[in-house]
């Protein structure tokens, strides 16, 4: 087939967040693909963000891993599985299956998932698997199980957006499942009188849309969550007969819950007492009532704790299992909902059952499983913890990079270096895949073929519309080749993923009789034809034709006594002594996924935030003398990190917000998550993200700089931070000192010692200003400054590859295009390329809402996540014109 010849469109599910929304892919033949989104889907409706309208952008060859690497030198898959079965018997001989393990991640299918479970804790004998979605919903997860006696999540996407009142509990809802944000912002249209609540330390783009803001202090959650809980007693808000036949030990929760009077609340959180009583009211009076909540919950030292304060006050009202009511779990990741149903995690066995002695039975017999695993295995945290204290001494990692997410990631990375076997299986080099004694390439998102399930438990397909790229295996064929070497072969003899989903159906079903929430037998017969138009279906679909839109809606729930349990939360600990001033706050922004591995290959995502950040308040950044753009360093006694610095009102005094995505690739010195202390909590194992120590102090370079080039080496310098742009490539620079040849330092830069034209502009004092050319064609810039540089960067970076003539060659070097050249400015719509001074032109001229600058524009006319930003564009102008 030549290439660029478009083949038939692929209807596949998108690889990120956990709104789960469809994708129609048509292959152009060269592996690439043009993306939209699909209409027909029930999670969006068309609808992509940002990030899922580039995935196309991510897709091809460039940076892949085509082949195995043992020790670093190119291999077969037969000498990589060699290798990896010989370190994993000669450990489980020598110290017990225990010394082994295996870290997976939300990325990966629920087949994938399911035989690494199957052969680790059944055949291995072991529950050492954990999962990346640790870090995400693991509290989720506990205080479901507390409160119902099982992970459910009751509630749909239409309860959400039918909700008279939405609480948005520690969610940015806006960036991190914009899509979902959108079906709200839809429905708020539509239904003025819908309230919104966001709760939340920081202003985040999901208040663009709220009736209210509660800047809770941080890690507060409990203490406003069991305020409400008493003056629902208090206000005679309780469902009497819900509570008397539907639930257990209301009793203690309310006495547990009775201190946290107004005053209490307000001393305890921050927020002034009529705020409090004014989202109170909402609550009580409101009976269509969503309380939504992610990370900003779970992610937290009291995590499970905070799950079930939000439970509680919807079991106390009876707001549950009805249309528009309930707590709603929002997941991270595209299949952090499947991991769960397989047994991800290591306190798990699969399909929603335990480690007692009845569920380890059936597992038992439902595999013919010769050494079951009959205790839970170690979490995420615990399990880095015995890597690198040595008692585990062979790990397979696939599908995530912990060197960079993992809390204490300095002590990981020591940790991997030293173990005695680290496997890693990935589609491109990480700072993880750098600690690996084996490499495995495998497939990616496109290349693979499986089910996801969503938030809200609708599982779709995602399916192949590319081959394999050289060398490349599915995570599920490379499991079943260990299996194979390690003598279990005959249990693990799939031919497709239809194989090993009919089996994990049918495992939902057996001898479940409804005692267990997850049943798909009703999907246990598929044919491979059938599996392969599956449909998006929401669990369960039980034999007999049973699906359950909404949970609970009978009042059975899966505790022995068919009893929701009100669960009263552990006092609000006393505040700990301050050792260091600010509290680091992690978590995502816009356009961005994860550790990059991804999003990071389509330019157009970079260009809203190219470089890592710290979001700060104005009073802190005085107290250190730095101001805006400047570059700062956090540090406490695990590291320091560098990053620029955005200084906000948005962001509460004594705090500071960073983002979670930049590798060591990306960025020499600005892994975050080598800041944060591994305290997990108590319940779930969840580590704590939100909540670690650090100061903060002026880098105080001696120069700032900017290049653009077709090509960029990283120096050795104080900071640097680079991006992929659609010309080449980026990079913001510091030194801690001037270099002494500045021409030599650019050529360096440049990968170009000796080749091409070296241009150098007039510069003043501490300011330097070089453009390369070969043949004509700009193919760098540099600008350098003892202040932080002022240039129009996505202009010059349009400009490489072009041929550049005497007059324009004075606008390159002074970083400005020239009279009369557009200059659309930093990108503010990533979906359709929408600068800010575009935006502000249009405003100029007389677009005074968000509507009318759509239609001038295309700005926010897509997935609607640059809207808040939009806004603050036209809060300013009015600003400046009331001025």
């Amino acid at each position: 087939m030549p290439d660029g010849t478009r083949l038939p469109s692929i209807n596949t599910t998108c690889p990120y967040c956990g709104v789960g929304c469809g994708v129609s892919a048509t292959p152009n033949g060269d592996n690439s693909a043009m993306v939209a989104g699909d209409i027909a889907h029930p999670s969006n409706g068309g609808r992509l963000c940002s990030k899922g309208s580039a995935l196309g952008e991510t897709l091809g060859l460039h940076g892949r891993l085509l082949a195995p690497r043992v020790d670093g030198k190119r291999a077969n898959w037969d000498t990589a599985m060699a290798r990896a079965a010989e370190g994993f018997r000669a450990a489980i001989e020598k110290h017990g299956p225990d010394s082994v393990a295996f870290y997976l991640s939300g990325q990966l299918l629920t087949e994938d998932y399911y035989v690494a479970n199957k052969l680790m804790k059944g055949f291995i004998g072991s529950a050492n698997v954990d999962t990346n979605s640790r870090l995400c919903m693991a509290s989720a997860v506990a205080g479901h199980k507390r409160a119902f006696g099982a992970d459910t999540v009751p509630g749909t996407y239409e309860d959400v957006e039918g909700c008279d009142l939405l609480i948005l509990a520690g969610s940015n809802l806006a960036w991190c499942h914009p899509i979902l944000y959108q079906r709200v912002a839809t429905a708020k249209e539509k239904r003025p009188g819908m309230q919104i609540v966001v709760i939340d330390p920081r202003r985040t783009a999901s208040c663009e849309l709220a009736d209210q803001h509660l800047p809770l202090k941080p890690g507060s959650d409990v203490a406003l969550f069991q305020g409400l809980l008493t003056y629902l007693a208090r206000h005679d808000c309780m469902d009497e007969p819900f509570i008397r036949a539907r639930t257990n030990g209301v009793e203690d929760a309310l006495e547990a819950a009775a201190p946290y009077d107004l005053t209490r609340v307000s001393q305890e959180t921050g927020l002034p007492a009529t705020e409090l009583e004014s989202f109170y009211a909402r609550f009580a009076w409101t009976e269509k009532t969503v309380t939504l909540f992610s990370m900003g919950v779970n992610q937290a030292r009291d995590g499970t704790d905070k799950v079930n304060a939000i439970i509680n006050p919807h079991l106390l009202t009876g707001r549950i299992g009805k249309p528009g009511m309930g707590p709603f779990s929002m997941t991270g990741q595209p299949n952090a909902m499947g991991g769960r149903e397989v047994g991800g995690l290591s306190n798990q066995l699969a399909c929603h059952m335990d480690f007692d002695p009845a569920s380890v039975d059936r597992v038992k017999r439902f595999w013919t499983a010769p050494n079951i695993a009959e205790k839970p295995g170690l979490k995420a945290v615990d399990l880095f913890e015995a890597v690198e204290d040595g008692r585990i001494k062979a790990i397979w990692i696939m599908a995530t990079n912990p060197v960079v997410s993992m809390p204490d990631a300095d002590r990981v990375k020591a940790a991997l270096k030293a173990c005695p076997l680290v496997i890693v299986s990935d589609i491109v080099d990480t700072d993880t895949t750098a600690c690996a004694d084996i490499v495995l390439p495998a497939t990616g998102w496109g290349e693979k073929d499986g089910t996801v399930t969503n938030s809200e438990r609708r599982i779709s397909r995602q399916r192949a519309f590319l081959p394999p790229p050289g060398l490349a295996r599915h995570d599920w064929q490379a499991l079943s080749g260990l299996a194979r070497r390690l003598g279990y072969g005959k249990w693990f003899a799939y031919g497709n993923p239809a194989d090993i989903f009919r089996e994990y159906a049918a495992m939902t079903a057996f001898e479940n009789e409804g005692t267990r929430d997850l049943d798909l037998g009703g999907l246990s017969d598929l044919s491979d034809s059938a599996y392969d138009a599956l449909a998006p279906i929401r669990w369960p679909v039980r034999k007999d034709g049973g699906q359950i839109e909404r949970f609970f809606e009978d009042g059975q729930f899966f505790t022995e006594d068919r009893r929701a349990n009100f669960v009263a939360p552990a006092l609000s600990p006393k505040p700990a002594a301050k050792p260091l001033p600010l509290i680091l706050n992690t978590g995502r922004i816009r356009d961005q996924w994860h550790t990059m591995t991804r999003t990071g290959r389509a330019a157009r995502l970079n260009q809203h935030i190219g470089e890592p950040f710290a979001e700060i308040h104005a009073a802190d950044a005085a107290s250190i003398g730095i101001t805006d753009a400047e570059l700062l360093t956090l540090s406490n006694r695990k590291g320091r990190i560098a990053v620029r610095a955005l200084i906000t009102d948005e962001q509460q005094k004594g705090t500071v917000f960073v983002p979670m995505h930049w590798t060591g690739l990306k960025a020499n010195a600005a892994r975050v998550d080598s800041l944060v202390t591994p305290s997990p909590d108590p319940v779930s194992g969840q580590p704590a993200l939100k909540s670690s120590r650090v100061k903060a102090a002026p880098l105080a370079p001696a120069w700032y700089g900017f290049a653009a080039g077709l090509s960029l080496t990283s120096p050795e310098i104080a900071y640097w931070a680079r991006s992929t742009a659609l010309s080449g490539n980026r990079m913001e620079l510091a030194g801690s000192e001037m270099p002494d040849d500045w021409a030599g330092f650019a050529r360096e830069l440049f990968a170009s010692q000796h080749d091409g034209e070296l241009v150098e502009g007039v510069a003043g004092p501490g300011t330097y200003r070089a453009a390369l050319f070969e043949r004509g064609r700009l193919t760098g810039i540099l600008i350098a400054s003892s202040r932080p540089v002022a240039a129009a960067r996505d202009w010059l970076t349009a400009q490489l590859g072009h041929i550049i003539t005497g007059p324009e060659r004075t606008a390159i070097l002074a970083g400005f295009p020239g009279e009369g050249a557009a200059d659309p400015g930093p990108i503010v719509c990533s979906c359709l390329g929408v600068g800010r001074n575009t935006l502000i032109d249009a405003i100029r001229d007389g677009a005074t809402t968000l509507n009318m600058i759509g239609t001038c524009t295309g700005a926010g006319t897509n997935c609607g996540s640059c809207r808040p930003d939009i806004r603050k564009l036209m809060e300013a102008r009015n600003e400046n014109a009331d001025a």
